[in-house]
């Protein structure tokens, strides 16, 4: 059995690679199970193979499409993966130990459950690690209660950067959502109305802050694309409630 690690890479990027790559080559799998890393570079000249030990494993597959931005390019990292599990690691964050362990052992016990997040610390540039606020207790997310925590706040109460998922239920909304940013949140809060999820309170991910991430951009947090990116979350998550939950929401 495989889990497919997805991750996009970018030149900006390209310093914390190697981080990321140690990351997942140190995690410990139940038995029975593999990973493989799938990187799709985001545009030409990336040159992401340079960046990683030689021999290169195996498991690691670099493929390259037309520069299109993250949700283009993990989408198009999920078409060339083959894994029955789908797991987000961006390339400048790091996975913790176990975390690999920790999804699979949490989707294969809970067969209902369709994703699970996990909690998470912000690694800053001067290497200090903050806790993630607001994270809910560890065991199951009903179905919608991201799309209503969405509604109130504006953002999810669990981090879509540490996201593992049913290959199923990504093909299904057809892979993340086609916007500048946000487009992690706007998978998740679909996931959200679809398949009930799971938190795990173990410390999944170190999700590094530097000034070149999509979210130091000025427009992530307000002006008008900022506001369309809300609605059109928004909308969708509700859009799929309509059709899927018999109360509808």
């Amino acid at each position: 059995m495989k889990i497919s690690v997805v991750t996009a890479m970018h030149e900006a990027a390209r310093p914390y690679l190697a981080a990321a790559h140690q990351s997942l080559a140190s995690q410990d799998l139940p038995e029975g199970w593999t990973w493989e890393w799938c990187i799709q570079e985001d545009g030409p000249g990336v040159a992401s193979a340079e960046l990683l030990p030689e021999p290169r494993d195996p498991r690691i597959r670099i493929g390259s499409s037309r520069k299109g931005g993250p949700a283009v390019a993990r989408t198009m990292a999920v078409a060339r993966s083959t894994g029955s599990l789908i797991k987000v690691l961006d390339a400048d964050d790091e996975l913790t130990p176990g975390a690999l362990a920790r999804d699979i052992a949490t989707l294969e016990t809970h067969s209902h459950v369709g994703w699970t997040t996990s909690r998470v610390l912000d690694l800053m540039p001067d290497g200090s690690l903050i806790a993630f606020e607001g994270d809910p207790e560890h065991g199951p997310i009903a179905c919608g209660s991201v799309l209503d925590h969405w509604r109130q706040h504006h953002r999810p109460h669990v981090h879509p950067a540490t996201l593992c998922v049913r290959r199923d239920l990504v093909t299904a909304l057809g892979g993340w959502m086609a916007l500048p940013a946000s487009e992690d949140t706007g998978l998740l809060t679909a996931l959200s109305v679809l398949r009930e999820g799971w938190f795990i309170s173990d410390i999944g991910l170190r999700y590094r802050k530097h000034a070149a991430q999509t979210t130091a951009h000025p427009d992530h947090s307000k002006g008008e694309e900022w506001a369309a990116r809300m609605d059109i979350i928004e909308a969708r998550a509700t859009a799929l409630a309509r059709l899927l939950l018999p109360q509808g929401r």
